[in-house]
């Protein structure tokens, strides 16, 4: 045991105050036990999940390669449909412009048939391949639900004499929509490969 001694000096201008510590002898004290340091189990790295392998028919890549090309024209189609419906928009437009805005409605409804059979084909055909999966429904629900907005657009569309406010601004609210909806998806394929 450890006895403490205070020891006091009288008081004065000097006064201190001294303390000692009387330590027993080093027998009578019970040895300290150190925690033994365990071994560190070193972290496993997660390992990524396993490659499989997924083989696709020689019309697969066919069909991937039709998709891909018809999506390159995707950007340029919607800018010109932007353009010219914005014009019919503002100020009713000329004969012409109604006619090259129906022209390329019909092309971005063609577009959208052609990717809409090739992707959803080789969905089905991709169905048990793992790999990229999630990314793949994503893209095929989020197209057809573009794919439904154009049906849609095009179910709203005023007739020859213009309509009315309401139904212009109708038409043009679910094409631009639908129009985000498809390049928001385009994109998130690009950017996800």
């Amino acid at each position: 045991m450890c006895a403490l001694t205070l020891l006091s000096i009288p008081a004065t201008s000097t006064a201190q105050t001294i303390a000692a510590i009387d330590v027993a002898p080093a027998a009578e004290l019970e040895p300290v036990q150190q925690p033994q340091p365990q071994p560190q189990a070193q972290p496993q790295p997660a390992s990524p999940r396993p490659t499989v392998a997924a083989e696709y028919s020689d019309a697969y890549v066919k069909r991937r390669k039709i998709h891909l090309y018809a999506s390159f024209a995707t950007a340029p189609l919607f800018v010109a449909q932007y353009i010219v419906g914005q014009k019919l928009y503002d100020d009713g437009g000329s004969d012409g412009q109604r006619g090259a805005h129906s022209a390329l409605g019909v092309g971005i409804g063609a577009l959208f048939g052609v990717n809409t059979v090739t992707g959803v084909w080789n969905l089905w055909e991709a169905r048990h391949d793992p790999n990229g999966r999630r990314r793949r429904l994503i893209h095929g629900l989020s197209m057809l639900g573009a794919d439904a907005g154009f049906v849609a657009t095009g179910l709203l569309a005023p007739g020859d004499e213009g309509g009315d406010q309401g139904s212009r601004s109708a038409h043009r609210t679910v094409a631009l929509t639908s129009m985000g909806v498809a390049a928001g998806s385009y994109v998130y394929m690009l950017l996800t490969r």
